[in-house]
């Protein structure tokens, strides 16, 4: 089989405030805004973050969103338990745990404590903004 003409480019969020959450990624993760724009009646913000693309936008006309629950401790793992997206993960360098107490110290719930993964690998689980889950994975 050849190699698939596709290069991943982005995460798309709608979010109740983008500009809140854009900030929130910048702060927390370092992320960058590459754009800050309008589009189709609601504001749309572009930060990237790792080589990805994470576009958080506001409510659009007639649009009535809901928020997704939280993560549920399920024993040897966690989900929200529905269909679509479940969360996305990031790798990160360095002491994850450091990094982690920071996050908490800074007021970010940790969905998922530190533990290790299937693979042995630290990780734990995020709560974003928009309660968006994200996996944060020690390299």
């Amino acid at each position: 089989m050849t190699e698939p003409a596709f290069t991943f480019d982005h995460v798309h969020v709608v979010s109740q405030s983008p500009r809140a959450a854009a900030d929130w990624y910048v702060r927390h993760f370092g992320a960058v805004i590459a754009a800050d724009t309008m589009a189709r009646g609601a504001p749309q913000i572009f930060v990237t973050l790792g080589g990805v693309t994470i576009a958080i936008r506001g409510q659009r006309p007639g649009e009535t969103p809901t928020a997704p629950p939280g993560f549920d401790d399920r024993g040897d793992y966690s989900s929200h338990g529905l269909w679509g997206v479940d969360h996305f993960g990031l790798l990160y360098d360095g002491d994850l745990a450091a990094f982690c107490g920071r996050l908490e110290a800074d007021g970010v719930r940790l969905s998922v404590p530190l533990k290790k993964g299937v693979h042995g690998r630290t990780l734990c689980f995020v709560e974003g903004p928009d309660n968006v889950q994200i996996e944060l994975m020690e390299r």
